[in-house]
């Protein structure tokens, strides 16, 4: 073989095998998509919550928020422990202390950014006033909680929550008026509705449908509703890294623009 032919074949070998190390150098530095997982399973508690998450016949987790966690932290590669029942109040007890690491359908507020990181918005949430269809002629004209103080109307609402400015603002002088009552399960504060413990009931739209037409029992919608607004997934500042929210806030945007969670609203007939 001529020497210089030599020379130059040589002199190739030598360049392949150096772009062979520094490409092996960068596949070793550059992050892959997805591909890290959480540093452990997220902490979450089963919840009574029609349709968003609440359990089936068997016991088993479902509804439209769950299914959602469920498939978003598939895609990012982290794991789940989901929890026994909790109250309400001890549930946000619990987060606060850093026993918990989420919280779905979360709305995001200025004191919760204190402890907490918030997900990309998800769905939409509507919180509407309802009364018995009889009493409907009494209310259907009330545009705000400034009404329900002058008027002197009782209303039962969750013990816990965000249900938007207006409450916010009005919530203590309804209860120095004592013309507040509040409910730990939607069940039990339609049952109080029934028994006239209050003229109106506050909470999300879809739930109060959904358990009134399980108990069978009619409501009215008021035209007045004191909050729509987006919820998110909640996270734990403490104990969930703003890298790992990032993380399942990417496959989330993924999920959406694979039409995922466009499926999953549709098979529960939630709105975003």
């Amino acid at each position: 073989m001529p020497e210089c032919l030599r020379n130059w074949m040589q002199a190739r070998s030598r360049l392949w095998l150096s772009l062979s190390l520094v490409l092996l150098l960068l596949s070793w530095q550059a992050p892959v998509l997805g591909a890290a997982p959480c540093s452990r399973p997220l902490r979450l508690a089963m919840m009574e919550w029609p349709p968003y998450f609440y359990a089936n016949d068997k016991g088993e987790a479902i509804g439209h928020d769950f299914e959602l966690i469920r498939a978003v932290f598939k895609e990012a590669g982290c794991g789940l422990e989901l929890g026994e029942i909790l109250p309400r109040n001890r549930r946000y007890a619990m987060f606060k202390a850093g026993e918990l690491d989420l919280i779905p359908g979360a709305s995001d507020t200025p004191e919760r950014r204190e402890y907490a990181w918030f997900g990309r918005a998800y769905r939409m949430e509507t919180v509407s006033l309802f009364t018995l269809p009889a009493k409907l002629p009494l209310y259907r004209d009330i545009s705000g909680f400034q009404d329900l103080l002058s008027r002197r109307i009782p209303l039962l609402s969750l013990n816990a929550g965000w249900f938007g400015v207006d409450y916010d603002q009005y919530i203590g002088r309804l209860q120095e008026a004592r013309l507040s009552s509040s409910f730990e399960t939607f069940e039990k504060g339609l049952l109080m509705l029934a028994r006239e413990r209050g003229e109106l009931i506050m909470a999300d739209h879809a739930t109060l449908l959904y358990e009134a037409a399980r108990i069978k029992m009619e409501l009215a919608p008021l035209p007045y509703h004191p909050s729509n607004a987006p919820v998110h997934l909640m996270f734990n500042k403490k104990t969930v890294s703003e890298e790992e929210v990032q993380r399942l806030n990417a496959a989330q945007e993924r999920l959406e623009a694979r039409g995922v969670l466009r499926a999953i609203r549709a098979r529960y007939g939630v709105q975003y």
